[in-house]
């Protein structure tokens, strides 16, 4: 019998694996359509959609590993990262879906949510007000003016599959809609940016890097309470805290 993993779990979602088949479920159903039509719009590889229930979708597994993950060793050679930024150019040059993304927020929301979260991080005693203070103001960089792409919205290393120098598909596509393409660049190289110029170099178009500095600083800034409240750790060697400890 195959064994049940657990790949994530927390109060939202889980994603358990059995055998070749991906189970996903979500406590927000809404989620669930987003994911099912955006890969299936999404001009890179993505999992064979199994069977759709809600809340729970099922996938196959994709073939090849991961690069890496946040606050661990990067893996593939120069050439693979760079076949990641050109699916990820790949993506944003792809037609707008109808949905906005989480890359979509507007910057007048994204600055109000920004400023309550460096409050509550300083007040609550979770990192010292001079680290935020500094984030933020690197962060102010990221809430400019952009053309909106086809973004994936949460494009973290590991959703993120390739076997050998080939990309072989993308997961978890829920955050994905319209939105700013750097922030996908940013959460793709968060942690990473011995990588970067490899994936700007597959990417094949010059990106402001003073807007990627600013979304590490700002992503990590927006994340690091919750990530405390949900059973992560974002102060690990290479996670969220270090990122924002190299901007100082």
């Amino acid at each position: 019998m195959d064994e049940v993993e657990v790949v994530v779990a927390h109060s939202e979602r889980a994603t358990l694996r059995v055998g070749d088949t991906f189970l996903k479920v979500d406590a927000d159903r809404g989620r669930i359509d987003i994911e099912v039509e955006a890969m299936a719009l999404a001009p890179v590889p993505t999992p064979e959609v199994l069977w759709c229930k809600p809340p729970v979708l099922a996938m196959a597994a994709l073939p090849g590993t991961t690069l890496g993950r946040l606050g661990g060793p990067s893996t593939g050679s120069p050439a693979a990262w760079a076949a990641a930024g050109a699916a990820i150019r790949k993506l944003h040059d792809a037609p707008l879906p109808a949905r906005p993304g989480r890359a979509g927020r507007s910057i007048v929301a994204l600055a109000a949510e920004l400023d309550d979260e460096c409050e509550l991080l300083v007040t609550n005693g979770v990192l010292p007000a001079d680290l935020v203070t500094r984030n933020r103001q690197v962060a102010e960089a990221a809430l400019r003016p952009w053309a909106p792409a086809f973004t994936h919205g949460d494009l973290q290393i590991d959703h993120v599959f390739v076997d050998g120098d080939e990309v072989t598909g993308i997961i978890d596509w829920s955050e994905a809609g319209r939105g700013d393409p750097l922030y996908d660049l940013a959460t793709f190289t968060l942690g990473h940016d011995e990588h970067l110029d490899d994936v700007i170099a597959g990417y094949g178009v010059d990106v402001d890097l003073e807007v990627i500095h600013a979304w590490w600083s700002l992503r990590s800034l927006l994340i690091v309470r919750w990530l405390t409240e949900h059973g992560f750790d974002p102060f690990a060697p290479g996670c969220e805290v270090d990122v924002l400890r190299a901007r100082m």
